[in-house]
């Protein structure tokens, strides 16, 4: 007889919580990576074009958990205009002994959510300079939001700026994280005043265009893209790559081939084989990351199997110390 637990967004959202928790849960996560034999087949997509519309399939086995989570990623980015949100989802935890079905996490994208804003948190934590106070956040939509209150997890964030394509939007956003977080966020109508004093920039948008250019950049300053999770996605300037001073990839076949730096390969900017670190390596200690306040950062994040098997993996054994979740029994 097999167990089964069905988690809903609801149970989700009051189990794992956007907290310190949740991004060591994933620090943990960069560290195996780096440190075990973990594997992690590249990211299944699917794209469907005509309603800006893409699924993703990642997943990820660690040695000594005793789940693995397959996670479905579907995000169409003309939701918002008919009412719905551009991103959804679910993930199933399987056993790494029996491959029976242990839970079915209904999270509409939650897990998602939360695994992607700590792993911004991680990438900010080992990259950016411990005293960064001021952040610039591009897009307005649940990543804006969510990369701005996990930052605020790891450094002492006293200011933010916001922008995005719809000033309106990033106004709303502005207002609402100025409630939530305690500290003054507005809305800056041009991207390079965004940038301008910030300590820390994460862009957040699917864009396919560049929306943050090389030149604007600073002597010590962060930035994380973690929007370009396809190839036709580019939201920094190639050149970028060139600039920094330390480039770190969450994993650096995938952004090889979908991430920021496959621009900068492609734009003959860098070469294809260009040996980089991983953001794994640089938390276990085997990767450089800054060397000196001067330096410009970049982490490049297109969302890694490994994380969701690690939040999976948190929300299910968090479930069952609650006695949280249907159970069906077959």
């Amino acid at each position: 007889m097999s167990r089964m637990v069905i988690l809903t967004e609801r149970d989700l959202r009051d189990l794992v919580p956007l907290d310190r928790e949740a991004i060591a849960c994933v620090e943990d996560a960069f560290h195996a990576l780096a440190t075990k034999p973990v594997a992690m087949p590249p990211i299944l997509r699917l794209d469907i074009p005509e309603h800006r519309g893409e699924v993703d399939v990642k997943t990820a086995y660690v040695p000594d958990l005793e789940g693995f989570a397959i996670k479905i990623s579907p995000g169409f980015f003309d939701n918002p205009k008919i009412g719905l949100p551009s991103t959804n989802g679910m993930m199933v935890l399987l056993s790494s002994r029996t491959g029976l079905v242990q839970a079915l996490l209904l999270d509409n994208g939650y897990l998602t959510d939360v695994r992607t804003a700590a792993a911004g948190a991680v990438a900010a934590k080992h990259l950016s300079r411990p005293d960064c106070a001021v952040a610039a956040i591009f897009g307005a939509g649940m990543q804006a939001r969510l990369q701005l209150e996990a930052l605020t997890l790891v450094r002492p964030i006293r200011e933010a700026r916001i922008w995005a394509r719809e000033f309106g939007k990033a106004e709303a956003v502005a207002a609402e994280l100025t409630a939530k977080l305690g500290f003054p966020v507005r809305a800056e109508a041009d991207p390079q005043a965004a940038i301008g004093g910030a300590d820390v920039v994460v862009t957040t948008t699917p864009s396919e265009t560049p929306i943050l250019k090389a030149e604007w950049l600073r002597p010590g300053q962060h930035v994380t893209a973690m929007g370009s999770d396809a190839e036709h996605k580019n939201e920094i300037d190639p050149a970028v790559i060139v600039k920094a001073d330390v480039y770190v990839a969450d994993r650096l076949t995938q952004t090889r081939r979908l991430g920021e730096l496959h621009h900068a390969i492609k734009a003959g900017l860098v070469a294809a084989d260009a040996p980089f670190p991983e953001l794994g390596q640089v938390v276990a200690g085997r990767g450089s990351g800054r060397q000196s306040g001067g330096q410009i950062t970049l982490a490049d994040l297109t969302g890694t199997g490994i994380q969701d098997t690690a939040i999976a993996t948190l929300a299910f054994a968090r479930s069952t110390a609650a006695g949280v979740g249907a159970t069906f029994e077959s």
